[in-house]
Protein backbone atom coordinates (compact mmCIF):
# COMPACT_ATOMS: atom_id res chain seq x y z
CA UNK A 1 0.00 0.00 0.00
CA UNK A 2 1.38 3.46 -1.19
CA UNK A 3 2.23 6.16 1.57
CA UNK A 4 1.33 9.25 1.74
CA UNK A 5 4.53 11.37 2.43
CA UNK A 6 4.16 14.66 4.75
CA UNK A 7 5.12 16.94 2.56
CA UNK A 8 2.16 15.92 0.19
CA UNK A 9 -0.29 16.29 2.37
CA UNK A 10 -2.58 19.42 1.10
CA UNK A 11 -6.10 19.04 3.64
CA UNK A 12 -6.61 17.21 6.94
CA UNK A 13 -10.14 16.34 7.46
CA UNK A 14 -11.10 16.99 11.39
CA UNK A 15 -13.92 14.85 12.49
CA UNK A 16 -15.77 13.93 15.75
CA UNK A 17 -18.02 11.25 16.83
CA UNK A 18 -19.95 9.65 19.66
CA UNK A 19 -21.32 6.03 19.44
CA UNK A 20 -23.54 4.04 21.90
CA UNK A 21 -21.38 1.28 23.09
CA UNK A 22 -17.75 0.34 23.15
CA UNK A 23 -15.48 0.76 20.49
CA UNK A 24 -11.82 -0.13 19.40
CA UNK A 25 -10.00 1.70 16.60
CA UNK A 26 -10.25 -0.28 14.25
CA UNK A 27 -14.12 -0.31 14.46
CA UNK A 28 -13.96 3.35 13.65
CA UNK A 29 -11.58 2.50 10.38
CA UNK A 30 -13.43 -0.15 9.17
CA UNK A 31 -16.83 1.93 9.52
CA UNK A 32 -14.98 4.86 7.44
CA UNK A 33 -13.41 2.18 4.38
CA UNK A 34 -16.65 0.00 4.42
CA UNK A 35 -19.89 2.89 4.78
CA UNK A 36 -18.69 5.06 2.64
CA UNK A 37 -17.77 2.48 -0.26
CA UNK A 38 -19.79 2.99 -3.76
CA UNK A 39 -20.81 6.36 -2.35
CA UNK A 40 -18.79 8.71 -4.68
CA UNK A 41 -17.58 6.43 -7.38
CA UNK A 42 -14.49 4.52 -8.26
CA UNK A 43 -12.35 7.47 -8.33
CA UNK A 44 -13.11 8.62 -5.12
CA UNK A 45 -13.08 4.91 -3.59
CA UNK A 46 -10.97 5.45 -0.47
CA UNK A 47 -9.27 2.22 -0.62
CA UNK A 48 -7.97 2.96 -3.93
CA UNK A 49 -6.90 6.57 -3.08
CA UNK A 50 -5.03 5.54 -0.04
CA UNK A 51 -3.09 2.67 -2.55
CA UNK A 52 -2.59 5.19 -4.83
CA UNK A 53 -0.61 7.33 -2.05
CA UNK A 54 -3.86 10.39 -2.01
CA UNK A 55 -5.19 9.39 1.05
CA UNK A 56 -3.00 8.95 4.24
CA UNK A 57 -3.31 7.22 7.44
CA UNK A 58 -6.32 7.77 9.35
CA UNK A 59 -5.74 8.33 12.59
CA UNK A 60 -8.33 7.98 15.68
CA UNK A 61 -8.16 8.76 19.35
CA UNK A 62 -10.97 7.67 21.37
CA UNK A 63 -12.23 7.74 25.10
CA UNK A 64 -15.14 5.88 26.96
CA UNK A 65 -17.59 7.18 28.98
CA UNK A 66 -19.76 4.91 30.66
CA UNK A 67 -21.49 2.95 27.83
CA UNK A 68 -20.40 5.57 25.11
CA UNK A 69 -16.93 5.61 23.21
CA UNK A 70 -16.25 9.59 21.86
CA UNK A 71 -13.67 10.63 19.57
CA UNK A 72 -11.59 12.39 16.94
CA UNK A 73 -10.79 11.01 13.55
CA UNK A 74 -8.15 12.88 11.40
CA UNK A 75 -8.17 12.10 7.32
CA UNK A 76 -5.00 13.54 5.90
CA UNK A 77 -5.70 13.75 1.78
CA UNK A 78 -3.54 15.06 -1.40
CA UNK A 79 -6.45 15.47 -3.32
CA UNK A 80 -7.78 18.98 -4.24
CA UNK A 81 -10.29 20.85 -2.44
CA UNK A 82 -13.50 20.01 -4.24
CA UNK A 83 -12.67 16.28 -3.66
CA UNK A 84 -11.33 16.48 -0.23
CA UNK A 85 -15.16 18.31 0.76
CA UNK A 86 -16.82 15.41 -1.04
CA UNK A 87 -14.62 13.00 1.20
CA UNK A 88 -15.32 14.69 4.22
CA UNK A 89 -19.23 15.15 3.24
CA UNK A 90 -19.34 11.31 2.53
CA UNK A 91 -17.68 10.34 5.98
CA UNK A 92 -20.41 12.50 7.61
CA UNK A 93 -23.27 10.11 6.41
CA UNK A 94 -22.09 7.49 8.36
CA UNK A 95 -24.78 6.05 10.95
CA UNK A 96 -22.90 3.36 12.75
CA UNK A 97 -19.81 2.01 14.16
CA UNK A 98 -19.03 -1.91 14.73
CA UNK A 99 -22.34 -2.68 15.74
CA UNK A 100 -23.29 0.36 17.49
CA UNK A 101 -25.35 3.25 16.53
CA UNK A 102 -23.00 6.00 15.97
CA UNK A 103 -22.90 10.09 14.81
CA UNK A 104 -20.03 11.93 13.02
CA UNK A 105 -19.74 15.27 12.43
CA UNK A 106 -16.99 17.49 10.08
CA UNK A 107 -15.14 19.78 12.37
CA UNK A 108 -13.35 21.34 10.04
CA UNK A 109 -10.91 20.95 6.75
CA UNK A 110 -6.96 22.19 7.85
CA UNK A 111 -5.64 23.94 4.94
CA UNK A 112 -2.40 22.23 5.92
CA UNK A 113 -0.01 23.87 3.54
CA UNK A 114 -1.58 27.22 4.28
CA UNK A 115 0.89 27.75 7.81
CA UNK A 116 3.83 26.31 6.13
CA UNK A 117 3.90 28.65 2.72
CA UNK A 118 3.76 31.58 5.36
CA UNK A 119 7.22 29.92 7.48
CA UNK A 120 8.21 29.28 3.73
CA UNK A 121 8.06 32.72 2.63
CA UNK A 122 9.41 34.21 5.50
CA UNK A 123 12.38 31.99 6.27
CA UNK A 124 13.30 32.50 2.44
CA UNK A 125 13.30 36.15 2.57
CA UNK A 126 15.54 35.86 5.84
CA UNK A 127 17.96 33.65 3.85
CA UNK A 128 18.29 35.42 1.16
CA UNK A 129 19.23 38.53 2.82
CA UNK A 130 21.93 36.04 4.69
CA UNK A 131 23.21 35.01 1.05
CA UNK A 132 26.91 36.02 1.16
CA UNK A 133 28.85 36.70 -2.34
CA UNK A 134 27.37 37.78 -5.66
CA UNK A 135 24.08 36.75 -6.82
CA UNK A 136 23.12 37.06 -10.74
CA UNK A 137 21.45 40.72 -11.57
CA UNK A 138 18.73 38.71 -13.50
CA UNK A 139 17.79 36.45 -10.68
CA UNK A 140 17.75 39.83 -8.36
CA UNK A 141 15.22 41.45 -11.29
CA UNK A 142 13.08 38.73 -12.16
CA UNK A 143 12.71 39.31 -8.12
CA UNK A 144 12.35 42.15 -7.90
CA UNK A 145 9.49 41.99 -11.04
CA UNK A 146 7.65 39.45 -9.77
CA UNK A 147 7.28 41.30 -5.90
CA UNK A 148 6.10 44.35 -7.52
CA UNK A 149 3.73 42.07 -9.24
CA UNK A 150 2.38 40.30 -6.17
CA UNK A 151 2.25 43.46 -4.00
CA UNK A 152 -0.12 44.65 -6.39
CA UNK A 153 -3.14 42.47 -5.21
CA UNK A 154 -6.03 44.19 -3.91
CA UNK A 155 -8.93 43.48 -2.27
CA UNK A 156 -12.07 43.77 -3.79
CA UNK A 157 -16.05 43.71 -3.19
CA UNK A 158 -17.61 42.81 0.14
CA UNK A 159 -15.67 39.45 0.53
CA UNK A 160 -12.51 40.92 0.07
CA UNK A 161 -11.48 39.13 -2.91
CA UNK A 162 -7.92 39.08 -3.96
CA UNK A 163 -7.74 40.76 -7.75
CA UNK A 164 -5.24 42.39 -9.87
CA UNK A 165 -6.40 45.40 -11.78
CA UNK A 166 -9.90 44.84 -13.21
CA UNK A 167 -10.65 47.93 -14.08
CA UNK A 168 -10.98 47.35 -17.72
CA UNK A 169 -13.52 45.52 -20.00
CA UNK A 170 -12.46 41.89 -19.51
CA UNK A 171 -12.15 40.05 -16.54
CA UNK A 172 -10.85 36.60 -16.00
CA UNK A 173 -12.29 34.76 -12.69
CA UNK A 174 -10.00 32.08 -11.19
CA UNK A 175 -10.75 29.85 -8.14
CA UNK A 176 -8.38 30.77 -5.31
CA UNK A 177 -5.29 33.61 -4.56
CA UNK A 178 -2.75 31.34 -5.35
CA UNK A 179 -4.40 31.40 -9.11
CA UNK A 180 -3.98 34.99 -8.75
CA UNK A 181 -0.71 35.38 -7.84
CA UNK A 182 0.35 33.15 -10.69
CA UNK A 183 -1.71 34.86 -13.30
CA UNK A 184 -0.53 38.13 -12.39
CA UNK A 185 3.39 36.82 -11.62
CA UNK A 186 2.88 35.92 -15.51
CA UNK A 187 1.45 38.91 -16.77
CA UNK A 188 -1.73 38.71 -16.60
CA UNK A 189 -3.41 41.14 -14.12
CA UNK A 190 -7.04 41.67 -14.85
CA UNK A 191 -8.08 38.60 -12.86
CA UNK A 192 -10.18 37.81 -9.54
CA UNK A 193 -10.26 35.22 -7.25
CA UNK A 194 -13.86 33.50 -5.73
CA UNK A 195 -11.76 32.69 -3.05
CA UNK A 196 -13.47 28.86 -3.14
CA UNK A 197 -16.09 27.18 -4.92
CA UNK A 198 -19.01 28.90 -3.62
CA UNK A 199 -19.64 31.68 -5.99
CA UNK A 200 -19.75 35.16 -4.46
CA UNK A 201 -22.05 38.09 -4.42
CA UNK A 202 -19.39 40.27 -5.51
CA UNK A 203 -18.59 38.16 -8.86
CA UNK A 204 -22.51 38.08 -9.82
CA UNK A 205 -22.47 41.45 -9.34
CA UNK A 206 -19.10 42.39 -11.40
CA UNK A 207 -20.51 39.97 -14.38
CA UNK A 208 -23.77 42.23 -14.95
CA UNK A 209 -21.12 44.90 -15.99
CA UNK A 210 -17.69 42.58 -17.05
CA UNK A 211 -16.80 40.34 -19.64
CA UNK A 212 -16.29 37.33 -17.60
CA UNK A 213 -14.20 34.78 -18.78
CA UNK A 214 -14.43 32.07 -16.16
CA UNK A 215 -10.21 29.99 -16.02
CA UNK A 216 -10.97 26.76 -14.15
CA UNK A 217 -8.67 23.81 -13.05
CA UNK A 218 -8.34 20.65 -14.99
CA UNK A 219 -9.93 18.29 -12.69
CA UNK A 220 -13.75 17.05 -11.84
CA UNK A 221 -14.14 20.29 -9.30
CA UNK A 222 -13.25 22.01 -12.06
CA UNK A 223 -16.80 21.42 -13.90
CA UNK A 224 -18.58 21.44 -11.32
CA UNK A 225 -17.60 24.82 -10.23
CA UNK A 226 -17.89 25.91 -14.02
CA UNK A 227 -21.75 24.87 -13.69
CA UNK A 228 -21.83 26.24 -10.48
CA UNK A 229 -20.76 30.05 -11.47
CA UNK A 230 -22.35 29.98 -15.08
CA UNK A 231 -25.71 28.94 -13.68
CA UNK A 232 -25.50 32.10 -11.44
CA UNK A 233 -23.71 34.76 -12.83
CA UNK A 234 -22.99 36.29 -16.73
CA UNK A 235 -20.40 34.19 -17.77
CA UNK A 236 -19.22 34.88 -21.20
CA UNK A 237 -16.35 32.26 -21.71
CA UNK A 238 -14.56 29.26 -20.27
CA UNK A 239 -11.04 28.69 -20.42
CA UNK A 240 -9.58 25.19 -18.93
CA UNK A 241 -6.14 24.34 -17.57
CA UNK A 242 -4.88 20.82 -19.18
CA UNK A 243 -5.98 17.81 -17.57
CA UNK A 244 -4.95 17.52 -13.66
CA UNK A 245 -3.26 20.62 -13.54
CA UNK A 246 -4.18 23.40 -11.44
CA UNK A 247 -4.42 26.83 -12.76
CA UNK A 248 -1.72 27.92 -10.17
CA UNK A 249 0.63 25.49 -11.58
CA UNK A 250 0.88 26.50 -15.06
CA UNK A 251 3.80 28.02 -16.75
CA UNK A 252 3.44 31.38 -18.46
CA UNK A 253 2.97 29.57 -21.69
CA UNK A 254 0.58 27.34 -20.67
CA UNK A 255 -1.71 30.34 -18.77
CA UNK A 256 -1.57 32.40 -22.47
CA UNK A 257 -2.07 29.06 -24.56
CA UNK A 258 -5.43 28.00 -22.60
CA UNK A 259 -6.85 31.36 -22.47
CA UNK A 260 -6.75 31.58 -26.12
CA UNK A 261 -8.61 28.03 -26.33
CA UNK A 262 -11.20 29.45 -24.56
CA UNK A 263 -14.53 28.79 -25.14
CA UNK A 264 -17.98 30.36 -25.17
CA UNK A 265 -20.34 28.81 -22.53
CA UNK A 266 -22.45 27.30 -24.49
CA UNK A 267 -19.58 25.69 -26.58
CA UNK A 268 -18.27 24.21 -23.50
CA UNK A 269 -20.93 22.99 -22.09
CA UNK A 270 -22.55 21.41 -25.50
CA UNK A 271 -22.53 18.01 -25.86
CA UNK A 272 -19.82 17.53 -28.26
CA UNK A 273 -17.49 19.78 -26.54
CA UNK A 274 -18.00 18.64 -22.64
CA UNK A 275 -17.81 14.83 -23.02
CA UNK A 276 -17.68 12.52 -25.45
CA UNK A 277 -20.58 10.32 -24.43
CA UNK A 278 -23.05 9.56 -26.89
CA UNK A 279 -26.15 11.83 -26.20
CA UNK A 280 -29.51 10.08 -24.38
CA UNK A 281 -32.75 10.91 -25.63
CA UNK A 282 -33.60 12.65 -22.82
CA UNK A 283 -37.07 14.06 -22.12
CA UNK A 284 -37.60 17.53 -23.44
CA UNK A 285 -37.35 20.37 -20.30
CA UNK A 286 -37.07 23.98 -20.90
CA UNK A 287 -35.55 25.04 -17.79
CA UNK A 288 -36.79 28.54 -17.98
CA UNK A 289 -35.48 30.96 -14.67
CA UNK A 290 -38.85 30.30 -13.20
CA UNK A 291 -38.24 26.41 -13.42
CA UNK A 292 -35.01 26.81 -11.88
CA UNK A 293 -36.10 29.15 -8.80
CA UNK A 294 -39.17 26.48 -8.67
CA UNK A 295 -36.33 23.94 -8.00
CA UNK A 296 -34.08 25.93 -5.77
CA UNK A 297 -37.19 26.28 -3.55
CA UNK A 298 -38.13 22.29 -3.94
CA UNK A 299 -34.11 21.63 -2.89
CA UNK A 300 -34.30 24.50 0.20
CA UNK A 301 -37.92 22.42 1.40
CA UNK A 302 -35.77 19.17 1.11
CA UNK A 303 -32.41 19.37 2.13
CA UNK A 304 -31.62 17.25 5.79
CA UNK A 305 -34.51 14.76 4.09
CA UNK A 306 -32.14 12.13 2.22
CA UNK A 307 -34.87 12.28 -0.18
CA UNK A 308 -35.05 12.41 -3.67
CA UNK A 309 -38.06 13.73 -5.83
CA UNK A 310 -39.36 12.73 -8.82
CA UNK A 311 -40.67 15.84 -11.36
CA UNK A 312 -42.76 15.68 -14.31
CA UNK A 313 -42.10 17.87 -16.98
CA UNK A 314 -44.56 20.52 -15.36
CA UNK A 315 -42.40 20.16 -12.41
CA UNK A 316 -45.39 18.62 -10.56
CA UNK A 317 -44.52 16.04 -8.31
CA UNK A 318 -44.48 11.89 -9.09
CA UNK A 319 -43.47 10.84 -5.82
CA UNK A 320 -40.53 11.26 -2.97
CA UNK A 321 -38.29 8.64 -1.96
CA UNK A 322 -34.94 7.82 -0.45
CA UNK A 323 -32.28 8.67 -1.94
CA UNK A 324 -30.91 5.17 -1.58
CA UNK A 325 -33.79 3.42 -3.32
CA UNK A 326 -33.48 6.01 -6.04
CA UNK A 327 -31.49 3.81 -8.61
CA UNK A 328 -33.74 0.75 -7.93
CA UNK A 329 -37.01 3.25 -8.13
CA UNK A 330 -36.14 4.29 -11.76
CA UNK A 331 -35.61 0.83 -13.07
CA UNK A 332 -38.75 0.03 -12.14
CA UNK A 333 -41.53 2.78 -12.00
CA UNK A 334 -43.74 2.99 -14.86
CA UNK A 335 -44.26 6.49 -14.97
CA UNK A 336 -40.42 8.28 -15.75
CA UNK A 337 -39.66 11.59 -14.30
CA UNK A 338 -38.50 14.53 -16.37
CA UNK A 339 -36.58 15.84 -13.25
CA UNK A 340 -34.99 14.78 -10.41
CA UNK A 341 -33.98 16.94 -7.01
CA UNK A 342 -31.66 15.11 -5.03
CA UNK A 343 -30.79 16.14 -1.27
CA UNK A 344 -27.33 14.43 -1.02
CA UNK A 345 -24.29 13.82 -3.81
CA UNK A 346 -25.76 12.71 -7.10
CA UNK A 347 -23.53 9.29 -7.92
CA UNK A 348 -22.41 7.58 -11.10
CA UNK A 349 -24.77 4.73 -10.04
CA UNK A 350 -27.65 7.48 -10.03
CA UNK A 351 -26.86 9.13 -13.08
CA UNK A 352 -26.54 5.97 -15.39
CA UNK A 353 -29.88 5.19 -14.13
CA UNK A 354 -31.30 8.11 -14.52
CA UNK A 355 -29.80 8.41 -18.15
CA UNK A 356 -32.26 4.67 -18.63
CA UNK A 357 -34.45 6.20 -17.41
CA UNK A 358 -34.44 9.34 -20.04
CA UNK A 359 -34.51 11.55 -17.26
CA UNK A 360 -33.77 15.32 -18.88
CA UNK A 361 -32.71 17.52 -15.29
CA UNK A 362 -30.70 16.13 -12.37
CA UNK A 363 -30.62 18.68 -9.60
CA UNK A 364 -28.73 18.64 -6.72
CA UNK A 365 -25.89 20.43 -4.51
CA UNK A 366 -22.88 17.94 -5.37
CA UNK A 367 -22.30 15.40 -8.13
CA UNK A 368 -19.69 12.92 -7.83
CA UNK A 369 -19.15 13.10 -11.42
CA UNK A 370 -20.13 15.63 -14.80
CA UNK A 371 -19.88 12.68 -17.51
CA UNK A 372 -23.72 12.71 -18.64
CA UNK A 373 -25.42 14.29 -21.25
CA UNK A 374 -28.34 15.13 -19.13
CA UNK A 375 -28.54 18.78 -17.67
CA UNK A 376 -26.86 19.25 -14.03
CA UNK A 377 -28.45 21.77 -12.19
CA UNK A 378 -26.28 23.02 -8.98
CA UNK A 379 -28.22 24.42 -6.47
Amino acid sequence: MAKISPVSIKYMIHASFNAEGALEKPDVIGAIFGQTEGLLGNDLELRELQKEGKIGRIEVDLERNDKRTMGSVKVPTALDQSETTLIAAAIETIDRIGPSDAQIEIERIEDVRGSKRDYIIERAKKLMREIKGSTDSREISNEIKDSAKIAGIQEYGREKLPSGDISGREVIVVEGRADVINLMRNGVNNCIAMNGTKLPETIKELSKDKDITLFIDGDRGGKLIAKNVVDNADVKNIAVAPDGKEVEELTGKEILMNLRKRLTAGEFFSEKKYNGRSPVNKSKMDLTKDNKEKLKELSAKNEGTGKAILLDSNLEEIKKISVKTLSNTLRRIDRKPSVIVIDGTVTSPIIYSAEDANVGVIAAKNFATTDTNIELLSL
